[in-house]
This record gives structure tokens, C-alpha cells and sequence, in this order.
């Protein structure tokens, strides 16, 4: 086995890492078939030829699993809550809230 061949089942092996076990055995194989389909003769051809390769089979998680959540999301006592102690009438503090921006 020559050394480009080594280098390039290499690539093949780090590539095919982040698949899952079904879609890492199906890329390997396409993969493959691809370099000997080519007839690549190094690893820069055959990373140009397998990269866009492997996106094809990798399905990235959503990314939605941990969005609106935790504890600001959710609310709390004091902000479901009614309000604590004394509720004071202020009229120019009312006041201060009516007026129209200028």
C-alpha cells in the first residue's frame, strides 16, 4: 500500500467520525467508489472530492434542544406573583409615566 493510500483512508477515517454508525459505513463505501470513480492520486484531491461527500450524509442536530429554557425563560414567583408590601399611589410618578414623549 502506497503511502497516498494510507493518507487517504486516513482522511476517509476522520471524516466518517462524526457520522452516525449507519450513515459512517454508507459514506466509507461512497467514498470509496468515489476516489476509484476519480481516480484521485493524494490526499488534496481526494479531500476536495470526499468533503462535500461526507456534508451529504452528516444531518446535524437540531438546534432548538435547549433554546427557551433555564431559568429566565420560565418566570418565577415574584415576577407570576402579586406585588410585595405596599402599593404606593404616586401622582407624579403617574404623571411622570403619562406624558408624551417629546
Amino acid at each position: 500500500m502506497a503511502t497516498s493510500d494510507i493518507d487517504v483512508e486516513q482522511l476517509i477515517s476522520e471524516l466518517s467520525a462524526s457520522l452516525l454508525p449507519f450513515q459512517r459505513t454508507a459514506f466509507e463505501t461512497a467514498a470509496r467508489a468515489a476516489l476509484v470513480a476519480a481516480g484521485c492520486s493524494g490526499c488534496g484531491a481526494a479531500y476536495r472530492l470526499i468533503g462535500p461527500l461526507q456534508r451529504a450524509f452528516w444531518d446535524p442536530p437540531p438546534d432548538d434542544r435547549l433554546a427557551n429554557t433555564g431559568a429566565r425563560h420560565r418566570g418565577g414567583k415574584l415576577a407570576d406573583g402579586p406585588p410585595i408590601g405596599e402599593v404606593r399611589e404616586d401622582r407624579a410618578r403617574r404623571a411622570l409615566w403619562s406624558r408624551a414623549p417629546g
